[in-house]
């Protein structure tokens, strides 16, 4: 029964608008095979075979926004280089609206390389520059917000600690988010937990969520205590904890919680799951679904990707069909 009362929700997706506002990326991949080990140097000589590249951090939690059915505007900052070029376009080809992305001549385009051998995982290699932005983009950011608050069903924090995610910004953002009632959930960096106070729920993974209360998640009286510190600290109506091969517990301020088994049933990449589990928990709640079937529907999705390699998105069609 609640299977097929969350399948008539899907199709829904489509009349869902939503902001992702945070750090931008450029996931590059190379793929290849591994036949030797180098005579330079105890590591792997890998025979590159094909390259690719797609929209990484908030540009893939966009990304995935998109691919559900759902309309997606993205804000955050670029450098004024090749790899800025790319990202707009695969963004812009995936119909996700770029009028928020600013360039920036000071930082490059964050670029993270992973090389791929026999569906692993060999190495990555990350080029960034994760000081603060400067106050003339984020002033850009608040303004392109303000301008389009009205059409918004929900904003999606996505916060990798690279730079665009600040104490101001967020006092701007979240100040007018409220103000017109919208839902904001919010992906966290362990580090910036205090900036979140407020909002309507945020999606941290175990090790995530223990760092920012001191707490050791290393059973089931660990996470219950982290679940209810971060309820009461950041005053918010929801705490979904993944938890990895455990799936998820979801806190709610009225005292609900709630336990979700995975559903995973094979895993080859939890690359980008986090994205997954945000964007589709995000797009539930901005239909008026309750908290606790919107984690659930979440976790379906969050299997499915995982079982993808690499930094992978879900359609509605496949969520339809798990959720058979």
């Amino acid at each position: 029964m609640k299977m097929e009362r969350l399948r008539k929700i899907i199709p829904k997706f489509s009349g869902v608008k939503i902001l992702v506002i945070g750090d931008l990326i450029l996931d590059e991949f190379i793929w290849g095979e591994v036949s030797r080990i180098s005579p330079e140097a105890p590591v792997p000589v890998v025979w590159v075979k094909s390259e690719s590249s797609m929209p990484g951090g908030a540009a893939n939690v966009a990304n995935n926004i998109a691919s559900l059915g759902a309309k997606v505007h993205i804000a955050g900052v670029v450098g004024n280089d090749e790899r800025a070029g790319i990202l707009k376009k695969g963004l812009t080809e995936r119909g996700i609206n770029i009028d928020g992305v600013i360039a920036d001549d000071t930082r490059p385009t964050i670029l993270k390389t992973r090389v791929v051998a026999h569906h692993q995982q060999v190495v990555r290699i990350d080029r960034e520059k994760i000081e603060g932005i400067p106050t003339g983009a984020a002033d850009k950011i608040i303004d392109y917000v303000k301008s389009i608050i009205d059409e918004m069903d929900a904003i999606i924090i996505e916060d990798y600690g690279k730079g665009v995610i600040s104490t101001r910004l967020l006092k701007e953002v979240l100040g007018v988010a409220k103000k017109k009632k919208k839902i904001i959930t919010v992906d966290p960096k362990e580090e910036h937990f205090s900036y979140y106070k407020g909002v309507t729920a945020i999606t941290p993974n175990h090790h995530e969520a223990a760092q920012a209360v001191g707490v050791k998640a290393e059973d089931k009286g660990g996470i219950l205590k982290i679940g209810k510190s971060l309820l009461k600290k950041l005053n918010c109506e929801g705490v979904l904890v993944t938890l990895g091969e455990n799936g998820m517990q979801l806190f709610q301020k009225n005292g609900a919680i709630t336990h979700i088994p995975t559903v995973a049933q094979e895993v080859f990449d939890v690359s980008g799951a986090g994205d997954t589990v945000i964007s589709t928990f995000t797009l539930a709640l901005a239909l008026g679904i309750d908290m606790k079937d919107a984690a659930y529907v979440s976790n379906i999705a969050a299997g499915i990707v995982v079982g993808k390699v690499g930094i992978a998105v879900i359609t509605q069609k496949e969520l339809m069909e798990r959720l058979k």
